[in-house]
């Protein structure tokens, strides 16, 4: 059995221990002290790394009495060894393991949700919960769990006589038979195995920052300690480039893109009616009962498709309008009253390595190989009769487009 120094002082960074066995093991040797401050993974929390004298700690196990380190090296068995804990790691692990127990604590406390799944990941930790929560149950939580860890008081670590532990209150995940060991953090009282800090105030800031649903309750991923300072740091330093960006500070950043969004929204009318008009020119100059391929300069999706459904509306015939888009052309195609361009726009798709697709009288995508002069050819040799209006002309206009018939 090894002696377990983690579980009475989670804060022993380095200690001195005697090699009882070493034997090969995959991934490198399997080594047993007599006793050790490495923890194993375990209950969400990833197993410890360092140095064992000149070896290096790549993993540390338990079957729950006896505690293996896999090293990259073997070592004599009986001789003494110093450990040394890779204490930016540990110190990272007690952050996020005391801060969730604050966390979960709270969101049981106040909402009667079990954390049902915990996880010690990069960059954060993942907590499950076994009910749906809104983001102001969410948001009430966390605050409530931030004031524990500023008022700063002591984490207990314990395992209560049989006696106290059939009248103790405590969180579990599963029912527990033997020896208990509890920790007690920001009001809240769990069964748990892992390392954590002596006071509250050590984990310093609870931020979540993400949650959606997931199963029947909240998948949740936060940050606590360094990781949520630094997630802190990260959203402030975009919120300032987005500010640089808006011409406006941090805290007006919400009306700087409302403003923003009216005045695309404006745009986009001024553009939609400018649309119109194009459409509207190239409609008149359309020739009745003719297929038409036209080159539309400078044109957006929505542009191809008012100028193809115009045409068509007054021709009464297929019609196919085209601009630069994606990596190659990007187009739209407009059925004749009662048609099906579906399988056309397949076969074009086909041709010209493109995607795309849409119902029977209107279809859209882009085509990454194929000039206009090509589509044009295709088009027109599956819709016969096509030509150019009479007085149209072959280049680009003025107003970026242009009529382009056999």
């Amino acid at each position: 059995m090894t002696q377990k120094i983690y579980e009475t002082d989670s804060y022993v960074q380095s200690f001195t221990a005697r090699v009882l066995q070493c034997s090969p093991a995959p991934g490198g040797f399997a080594v047993v002290l007599d006793r050790t401050a490495f923890f194993p993974e375990g209950g969400g929390q990833p197993c410890d790394t360092g140095t064992l004298g000149s070896v290096r700690v790549l993993a540390v196990s338990t079957d729950g009495e006896t505690v293996t380190h896999t090293t990259d090296a073997p070592l004599p068995e009986g001789t003494e060894v110093t450990g040394c804990l890779n204490w930016a790691a540990r110190l990272d692990a007690m952050q996020q393991h005391t801060g969730e127990h604050i966390l979960s604590g709270t969101l049981h406390r106040l909402f009667g949700a079990e954390n049902v799944g915990f996880h010690i990941g990069s960059p954060y930790v993942r907590m499950d919960t076994s009910i749906p929560l809104t983001a102001a149950q969410l948001a009430e939580a966390e605050a409530a769990a931030n004031a524990a860890v500023r008022a700063d008081t002591p984490v207990r670590c314990w395992v209560p006589d049989p006696e106290t532990l059939a009248r103790t209150e405590y969180r579990s995940k599963k029912a527990l038979e033997g020896p208990v060991r509890l920790v007690e953090a920001g009001g809240d009282r769990c069964a748990c195995c892992g390392t954590h800090l002596a006071r509250t105030g050590e984990v310093g800031l609870i931020k979540i920052i993400s949650y959606a649903h997931y199963k029947t309750g909240m998948r949740l991923a936060v940050a606590f300690g360094q990781r949520a300072y630094d997630a802190a740091a990260a959203c402030w330093a975009d919120a300032e480039a987005a500010g640089r960006l808006l011409s406006a500070p941090v805290g007006t950043l919400t009306p700087a893109l409302a403003r923003l969004q009216a005045g695309e929204a404006a745009l986009k009318a001024r553009l939609a009616a400018l649309q119109n008009t194009l459409a509207d020119a190239y409609a008149a100059a359309a020739v009745p009962g003719a297929p038409a391929v036209l080159w539309v300069d400078g044109a957006d999706g929505d542009g191809l498709r008012r100028v193809a459904m115009s045409i068509t509306a007054k021709t009464g015939a297929p019609c196919c309008t085209l601009a630069p888009g994606g990596q190659g052309l990007a187009y739209a195609l407009a059925a004749a009253p009662g048609g099906d361009l579906r399988e056309t726009c397949k076969a074009l798709n086909t041709a010209f390595q493109g995607r795309g697709g849409g119902k029977p009288a209107f279809c859209q995508g882009s085509l990454a190989d194929g000039s206009f002069e090509q589509v044009k050819a295709f088009f027109l040799k599956a819709f016969p009769g096509g030509a150019a209006p009479a007085g149209a002309c072959r280049s680009a206009t003025a107003e970026g487009g242009s009529w382009r018939g056999d």
